[in-house]
This record gives C-alpha cells, structure tokens and sequence, in this order.
C-alpha cells in the first residue's frame, strides 16, 4: 500500500508538472491555430510518456549519458514552464476580477509564459555552464592563532561531473582555483554522478589543483549512488586527503588549524561498511583547544557540529536552489540554503551554492560559485 500510494504521488506531481504548462500555453483559451494546438499537445504528451522511462534508463543502473541529457533537460525546462505558468495563472485570475486584457488576455498571458521561459532556459543555461565566479568572504574565528590569521581556505562544492562532458570546464575551474594561491583548499562533496572510471576525464583536472597546506575532500550523497569508497579512492590518487571520519592538522606561524571531515548523512543507509557521519572519529585525537573546521557535505549536519563545539563548518548540497522558486522546498530540508550562518555560541556555517549543478543543465535565480574564505583571527569587529 506504501509503496502503491507513493507511486501514485510521484505519477500526480509528474502529471502537474506536465498538464499545468499544456493547459496554459495550448488549452486555456489562447485559441491557437488547430496546427499550433496540435503540435503543441503532442509535444507535450510525449515528453510525459517518455520522460519516465528516460529517467531509468540514464539514472537507473544502465546509466545511459545520452538518455540522462535528455531527461534532465526535459525536467529542467518543464519545472521553469510550470513556475511561470502558476505566476502566469494567478495574472489571468487578476485580469478577470479586474474585467481587464479583453478577449485575448489567455493568448497574451501564453505567449508571455512562453516568452520569459525560453528566456530563462538560456540564460539559466549559460550560468550553468560557465566557470563559477569567485565569492569572497573574511570568517572571524576567536580561536583561531594569529599565526594562521589571513589564511585563505577555498571551497568546491557539488561539481557533479554527469551525462554531460564537462573535462575542459573542470580544468578550467581548476585553473580558477590555482589563480586563488589558497592555502587549503576544501571539496565539500557530490564530486559526480557516476562511477570514478565513468568520470575519470572530467575528474583529471582536480590532480592539477595546488595549495600550499592541505587539500581535502568528503563524500557528498551523491557519491553514494555510484562507488563512495571508488571516489575516496580516486581522490588520493589525485593529490587530495580523503577526510573518512578523519581530520588532518595543519600549521603556519605557530599555530595550527585542524580540519575534519565526516561522510555523508546518508552514508549509514548506504550498506558500506565502515561509512556513516562519525563525528566523534573524525575529531579523536585533536585536541580540544584547537581551533575546528569541519567539511561535512549537508548543512543539516550543523547540531552535531555546535554541539561538539565546531569553530566553522563548511558545506554544499543545496547549490543555492539551483533553479528558482526550488530553494523554498531545499529551505524545509536544510537549516540554511546558502552563505554564512550562526549556530549556537561558537559555530559558524558556510553554505556554498556549489560549483556544478545537479541533473538539469540550468541555473536560475542561484549563481554557482568557487568560495574563498578568509580566516581571520578574533571576533568580527563591532
């Protein structure tokens, strides 16, 4: 019965997503030529009828690039069609109380829908696409030496290396990165979709990265829908410090930084042995006067992190919303969906949008970034 009722769920939900678009661009009175109407109408139902299967196929275990492109890029371009189409619905209501736009108001409002859509797409498109801009930020920390004050830590997140052959744009973000000189440099998790073999090209690139203390990386959930312990794998082979429930120390000037990292929250589900959140692993040994900064994939992770008396814990996973309005649905799941946060006495929080995007190629109202986080000892001035 549970498994019956969600299904059903998920087909009314598809079914929205698809028939509110249909119905406000073809069926609502807009009064198109039969041709138009038609074409539009088939259009439209066969998107519905294959987007299902084209899910499995390129998410499933074939894992088919060509059908995930597909699929994605229908998901994407439908979620845009049927936010416009309630914001364009809600017009229409608006111009009928107000016995106003005549006749023609359900075409004008289609055409409209239709118009800021595909003009979304693109623009959505184009900063999916495109090599992150860099985000600057100075993090106070009172526990922090002055020895490691102006130490410059930056953040990856969710590069989601996919269907789509992203090796000349992940060598580019590589070289973004290197143009930073960071002294650390972070990668919060969700590094692709895919096996390590899979993504091996578009991965290559993260070997080239410098800095001058520590590289460390965490695995993000995604990892956890291919091979986790394959990625960790893949990462120390490129240079990086697998941070598996474990912390490195790092000096400069006297003083010294410790940098922890846990698995993902949904490691513990995923039936590897050795993998959940231990947070208590990844701290044994550091001492507790030493100042903390912890990568954990999800902001959701933060209680842990306050209640262990973190100094700043930086994460990913919400890449901002991705595509707007989808932020306020991330908002119920996550604490924060992005930037800098408090939490409790001592914690901060980063949240990066992310560097990637996940599924649909676009970006909408939720800018990638590549973060540059200066430390700063003591507390932020008044």
């Amino acid at each position: 019965m549970r498994r019956r009722l969600g299904g059903t769920v998920v087909l009314l939900v598809l079914a929205s997503l698809f028939v509110l678009p249909w119905w406000t661009l073809f069926g609502s009175g807009a009064g198109w030529p039969f041709p138009v109407f038609l074409a539009g109408t088939v259009v439209f139902a066969c998107s519905l009828v294959s987007f299902p299967f084209l899910m499995a196929a390129g998410h499933g275990r074939r894992r088919a690039d060509r059908a995930a492109r597909v699929a994605d890029s229908t998901l994407g371009a439908v979620w845009v069609l049927f936010t416009w189409s309630v914001l364009g619905g809600l017009v229409h209501l608006a111009l009928i109380a107000l016995d106003a736009g005549g006749p023609d108001r359900a075409r004008y409002l289609a055409a409209a829908v239709a118009a800021v859509s595909v003009a979304l797409l693109a623009w959505g498109h184009y900063e999916a696409m495109r090599v992150p801009r860099v985000k600057r930020l100075d993090v106070h920390l009172p526990r922090l030496g002055g020895g490691l004050d102006g130490a410059r830590v930056v953040v990856l997140a969710d590069t989601h290396y996919g269907p789509i052959d992203r090796a000349r744009w992940s060598a580019r973000v590589a070289e973004a990165v290197n143009a930073l000189d960071a002294d650390v440099v972070v990668h919060a998790g969700d590094i692709a979709d895919g096996t390590p073999e899979q993504r091996r090209e578009q991965s290559a690139p993260l070997g080239t990265i410098r800095s001058r203390l520590a590289k460390v990386y965490v695995t993000g959930n995604h990892e956890y829908f291919g091979e986790a312990q394959g990625w960790l794998d893949r990462m120390a082979d490129l240079g990086w410090e697998p941070l598996h429930n474990r912390h490195v120390v790092v000096e400069r000037g006297g003083d010294s930084l410790v940098l922890a990292g846990v698995d993902d929250v949904t490691a513990a589900s995923s039936g590897l042995a050795g993998h959940r959140a231990d947070l208590g692993g990844a701290l044994a040994g550091a001492g507790p006067d030493r100042p903390v900064l912890l990568v954990a994939h999800q902001p959701k992770y933060v209680p842990q992190a306050a209640a262990a008396g973190i100094d700043l814990q930086v994460s990913g996973h919400t890449h901002g919303g991705q595509i707007w309005p989808f932020h306020l649905l991330v908002r119920i799941d996550q604490p924060v969906v992005h930037g800098l946060s408090r939490h409790g006495e001592r914690t901060q929080l980063y949240t990066s949008r992310g560097a990637g995007f996940w599924g649909p190629p676009f970006r909408v109202f939720a800018p990638s970034e590549i973060t540059l986080l200066t430390l700063r000892s003591g507390s932020r001035p008044v």
